[in-house]
């Protein structure tokens, strides 16, 4: 899978070849998660257990493609939610040959570090799976929504001229107020490098050594290190922080729920994220089933209504209010100031950056 490195990826030519494209961890953690009916999954051939990251997804997922897929097709779907970076927890269920989940949600990148050593190849067929972008397809994942890493503030404790890049993020002295980061070396290294002021375009490969030195002026003035999205949408809702960097999802959640905050677009980076399938999984084809089935236009238009994520397949923006779309990443006024997010980049140094950023957290 070709990406030109520090720009958008071809097919999103979305916003112009379309023109209305608006137009890791313990394996033992995980099981804590698992509702009681998965105890005898064993026992019912047609039900797969599916892993999604919590929060609006249950419902938008449930919405849009769990019980639509049950109603069609019989096949029973048990949703689980587990951490929203479960590579440790997948190479653990393979190595173990104890597949707690039939089909998972992973960002690209993470897929891509994982590779054919730990995830099935899905060798997806038909008109739906055709018409979704090729950027957000690989040989094991098929990518279900486009989503954005950005900045959001409170507007209520951050009057006026609010932050408008990651650079004012850093600021500790223009913005004195509470802050939240991710605490894992995807997007965080990134929006480290970005605001050191690197051109955008520019981004991929960066050093090591410019991230932490970055993240080392930050470090003191980092009040939460959030682990889980629902957690920044919590954070941002409550007014824990002033600012955080999160998933445009997770902070549209929390303003739909009220929160009086701001989501700035400009610095952000975006990416895909969809299902795999567990390498060596007895369920596998009824989970290839139901991942083709993800693929199809209205059914991911239809999450759009509980989810602020952009659908993979460009046709889901015929079923999809003009309103609405303004809110999604894709939205050409939105995408037009982020960087796309390099997955292959991820794929081959995402140990090595998670093994230094964990030494940098503790230090």
């Amino acid at each position: 899978m070709s990406r030109r490195k520090g720009s958008a990826p071809s097919a999103f030519g979305i916003a112009t070849s379309r023109r209305r494209f608006l137009t890791r961890t313990a394996l033992g953690a995980a099981a804590l998660t698992f509702p009681s009916p998965f105890v005898n999954r064993g026992m019912a051939a047609q039900t797969i257990v599916v892993r999604d990251p919590g929060g609006p997804f249950v419902k938008a997922y449930a919405e849009a493609f769990y019980q639509p897929f049950t109603k069609e097709t019989g096949i029973e779907i048990t949703q689980v939610t587990a951490p929203n970076d479960p590579v440790g927890l997948v190479k653990a269920q393979v190595d173990a040959k104890s597949y707690t989940w039939d089909a998972f949600i992973l960002s690209l990148g993470d897929a891509s570090s994982l590779g054919t050593k730990y995830l099935e190849e899905l060798n997806l067929t038909g008109p739906d799976v055709s018409e979704v972008l090729p950027q957000a397809k690989t040989s094991v994942f098929l990518g279900t929504d486009t989503y954005s890493t950005i900045l959001a503030y409170r507007t209520d404790t951050i009057k006026g001229s609010g932050p408008e890049s990651w650079a004012d993020f850093w600021d500790v002295s223009k913005f004195k107020v509470r802050r939240s980061l991710r605490k894992f070396p995807v997007d965080t290294m990134e929006e480290a490098v970005l605001a050191t002021g690197v051109d955008p375009k520019k981004l991929y490969p960066f050093e090591f050594d410019t991230a932490f030195k970055s993240l080392d002026k930050i470090k003191p003035s980092v009040n939460v290190w959030w682990t889980g999205g629902a957690q920044s949408s919590q954070l941002l809702k409550t007014g824990e922080v002033d600012m955080v960097a999160t998933w445009n999802g997770r902070a549209q959640a929390a303003i739909d729920d009220g929160a009086p905050a701001r989501i700035v677009w400009n610095g952000g980076l975006y990416a895909f994220e969809g299902f795999c399938i567990g390498k060596g999984n007895p369920k596998a084809d009824i989970a290839r089933k139901f991942i083709a089935y993800c693929a199809n236009a209205k059914r991911q238009a239809a999450y759009t209504a509980y989810l602020s994520y952009g659908p993979t397949n460009p046709n889901a923006y015929n079923f999809i209010a003009a309103e609405k779309a303004k809110s999604l990443p894709t939205a050409p006024d939105n995408i037009k100031g982020m960087t796309y997010q390099d997955n292959l980049y991820w794929g081959k140094n995402l140990d090595a950056a998670l093994d230094k950023f964990n030494q940098w957290i503790l230090g």
